[in-house]
């Protein structure tokens, strides 16, 4: 079994960056999807950003523009770089993996089996 560790949170001013990263051994990108997910206290848990086997992403609506997912295949790291930081991006979020289809994998609410312990964010004005 592999482990996705979330490291890079922290607290920034709004229209501040940050870059979240994922240890994912045992999840390589060639056949796993991945993902960022966040929640916040008295929401449900939404998909950021996806990445496919084949590459391809998808965003949130809410990140389109501010937020790269992306990854580096030697390191076995995914990263999502997040700019212009809104307090609305104040979460914490989680990295996921799962051994799903590229297609099913970007549809909004697929279900991803793997999770990392998650990684605070904080965002102020």
């Amino acid at each position: 079994q592999g482990q996705l560790v979330e490291s890079g949170g922290g607290s920034v001013q709004a229209g501040g960056s940050l870059r979240l990263s994922c240890a994912t051994s045992g999840y390589p990108s060639s056949t796993y999807c991945l993902g960022w997910f966040r929640q916040s206290p008295g929401k449900e848990r939404e998909a950021v950003a996806k990445i496919n086997s084949d590459g391809t992403t998808k965003y949130a609506d809410s990140v389109k523009g501010r937020f790269t997912i992306s990854q580096d295949n030697a390191k076995n790291t995914l990263y999502l770089q997040m700019n212009s930081l809104k307090r609305e991006d104040t979460a914490m979020y989680y990295c996921a993996a799962d051994g799903t289809t590229p297609n099913y994998c970007l549809i909004r609410f697929a279900r991803f089996g793997f999770w990392g312990q998650g990684t605070q964010v904080t965002v102020s004005s």
